[in-house]
């Protein structure tokens, strides 16, 4: 979580023999695309400055972040694929969609990673406000991106 004590972006790099070999897909939610896009950039940024290459990144576009659950299974089931990090953004309304969708997603991409037995990141900021959301997509609290890259880079490290 990101704080005035934690920035998304402040990770300690680990050096994980044969990374530039392994395979990470990374779906990104279209809804809240200015948010998401930063995020995205975050993550490969940090995917790269890790030492994979960059034909080993795959983008997948979705349209929102309800859909991350089931494009996170199309990329799993894929033998080379050895990650997939899913970039998303549900902003807190005036309705319970928020609670809904937030839930579905942990859910479903916890199910997608015990299912195929290989790291499924959790990178969606679930923020109250545009603002907040804007912070944690790098700004002073730092890239969610960042964080849900260098997770699954540690993950693999295992």
């Amino acid at each position: 979580m990101a704080s005035s004590q934690k920035n998304l972006s402040s990770y300690t790099k680990k050096a994980i023999p044969g990374i530039d070999r392994k395979v990470f897909a990374i779906v990104v939610s279209e809804w809240n695309e200015a948010v998401t896009e930063a995020m995205y950039e975050g993550a490969l940024t940090t995917l790269l400055e890790n030492g994979v290459s960059k034909e080993n990144v795959i983008r997948k576009n979705v349209p929102g972040s309800f859909e991350l659950s089931l494009a996170a299974q199309w990329m799993a089931e894929r033998k080379e694929v050895d990650a997939v990090i899913c970039i998303g953004c549900v902003i807190q309304g005036e309705t319970r969609h928020f609670d809904f969708i937030c839930d579905a997603v942990a859910h479903g991409l916890t199910n997608v990673a015990l299912k195929y037995n290989k790291p499924v990141i959790f990178g969606v900021l679930t923020p109250n406000n545009q603002q907040q959301a804007l912070d944690r997509a790098g700004g002073k609290h730092g890239n969610k991106g960042d964080e849900a890259a260098i997770t699954a880079v540690k993950m693999l490290g295992f």
